[in-house]
């Protein structure tokens, strides 16, 4: 919102133009589990903090955490993201196919660790509840791990469902990493870490 002249004018927040095209590919393709604006936007961000960095995903989707990642980042810098589903990864290389940075990979998430060590990893998919200390290992000193979809939690330790959250709490309390909880919507909120020098 912005005041002009004592009045008030709502201001939209622009979305990316692959961010559009990426949702386009998840509507054609009926995936329903894409990255929300929130996240997206805290995604450009961590791509953006790091303009030479190697930046990775692991859930790529229909591309459209992939397309937020693509919108900060750096003319130095490198972004790989891995899918399972091999139409969907088809699909989602093609929003990239003009941007020699990106590279879609098809397969499990552990492709990845050939390009590692990474500066921000937004881990949507694969190794998040399966490996989680080989997703801490893949982040470069000083990187950026970003976990999304948890449920807040008012507890310490952190609950889900009537029990510790022994994932999250893993995360939160690792002594590699520097992590904080942080709200995304009323009702989501994701886990943003670093990795200590």
């Amino acid at each position: 919102m912005f005041t002009t002249k004592g009045s008030l004018i709502m201001t939209e927040r622009a979305v990316p133009p692959r961010v559009v095209a990426a949702e386009r590919v998840a509507s054609e393709a009926g995936f329903k589990k894409s990255c929300i604006p929130e996240v997206g936007r805290l995604l450009r961000l961590a791509a953006a903090a790091k303009p030479h960095g190697i930046i990775a995903e692991s859930g790529t989707g229909s591309g459209v955490g992939t397309a937020w990642l693509h919108s900060g980042l750096g003319s130095g810098a490198r972004l790989v993201t891995v899918e399972r589903d091999e139409e969907l990864a088809r699909r989602a290389a093609s929003v990239f196919a003009d941007d020699k940075r990106v590279s879609v990979l098809t397969g499990d998430w552990r492709l990845l660790e050939q390009h590692a060590p990474f500066d921000v990893f937004f881990c949507d998919g694969g190794g998040k509840r399966d490996d989680p200390q080989g997703v801490v290992e893949q982040l470069a000193p000083g990187g950026l791990l970003i976990l999304d979809d948890f449920t807040p939690s008012s507890h310490w330790p952190p609950r889900f469902g009537g029990k510790v959250d022994e994932l999250r709490l893993f995360y939160l309390t690792h002594p590699a990493l520097d992590a904080t909880e942080i709200l995304t919507t009323p009702a989501s909120s994701a886990v943003v870490a670093t990795r200590r020098l």
